[in-house]
């Protein structure tokens, strides 16, 4: 008759066969990764946020069992941004004032234990750390109507080396910061692409000011609706307000949606500008632990 003791003994020689199983899979994980790396040499920035987001959303929708989704995602991010660093020089710039240190927990938890990372006083150096190449992204306070520093304007510009939106954080819930309600965006000089949960952020310029309610009807005419907005207006410039519009859905520079809302605004606004977007950050459902029947 088998033992406790015996019958613990083989099931931890299960366990281990899995883990070696597991370390090879990473291994071989790995020798592609390297292969996709060789493919995109040449490439500025590597890495592929979409992609990123697709795969934690497949993740969460296959997963069966009792091992939760929560700690399952996070292996995955740790793994995403470990063969970040070998495809290319990774690391990542953060605003961090003293009063709200909690942009610095953010960014970690998506960017890995090991990643390096950069502390800056204000949300324009964070913009010129990545416009200048000196950290692969940055990690800004999401926009706020009462936020003194719209540091959005600073992404306003056509200049191809102009960083974009990428990811909202935190992507997935329940972040080390002991601030809950702290979310960011992360920034990159990378065109935003869809992922099927998508928002798209938009600047609409004007050299006057056209009100909100012109920007969300032509939203209507488009097909979209309207999930934020914030103005800002220099009045020591010429004149001119751009109002920042964040979008349900996914919303391309060259696509015809866009094509339709200026068509829509008509001669009321100077230029719309695309400023990247982000796939949604999981929800409290997402992780929520299959049912039975599923």
């Amino acid at each position: 008759m088998t033992t406790k003791e015996e019958k613990l003994l083989e099931l931890r020689h299960e366990i281990d066969a899995v883990d070696r199983g597991l370390h090879d899979l990473i291994q071989r994980r790995t020798r592609i990764v390297e292969g996709v790396r060789d493919v995109k040499e040449g490439d500025d920035v590597k890495i592929r946020p979409a992609r990123e987001a697709r795969i934690l959303y497949r993740l969460c929708e296959e997963h069966q069992g009792h091992f939760p989704k929560r700690e399952l995602c996070r292996i995955w991010r740790e793994m995403i941004v470990a063969t970040l660093s070998f495809e290319g020089p990774f690391s990542v710039a953060v605003f961090h004032p003293d009063d709200t240190p909690g942009y610095w927990d953010l960014a970690r938890d998506q960017y890995g234990t090991f990643t390096p990372m950069q502390r800056h006083g204000s949300a324009r150096a964070v913009v010129e750390a990545v416009r200048e190449h000196q950290a692969t992204v940055g990690v800004l306070p999401f926009p706020s109507r009462d936020r003194d520093e719209p540091w959005w304007r600073f992404l306003v510009s056509d200049a191809p080396e102009t960083p974009r939106v990428i990811v909202r954080l935190p992507f997935i819930p329940g972040s080390n910061t002991h601030d809950r309600d702290l979310d960011a965006l992360v920034i990159c000089p990378l065109p935003q692409e869809e992922t099927g949960r998508d928002r798209s952020m938009l600047a609409v310029e004007a050299e006057e000011d056209i009100g909100y309610p012109a920007i969300e009807n032509a939203l209507s005419q488009a097909g979209f609706a309207a999930a934020f907005h914030q103005l800002w207006h220099d009045p020591s410039r010429p004149p001119g307000w751009t109002y920042l519009v964040e979008v349900f859905g996914f919303i391309g520079s060259e696509s015809r949606q866009m094509s339709r809302l200026k068509d829509a605004l008509g001669g009321r606004v100077s230029r719309i500008i695309q400023l990247g977007g982000y796939g949604t950050p999981l929800s409290e459902r997402d992780l929520a632990p299959a049912s039975p029947e599923e």
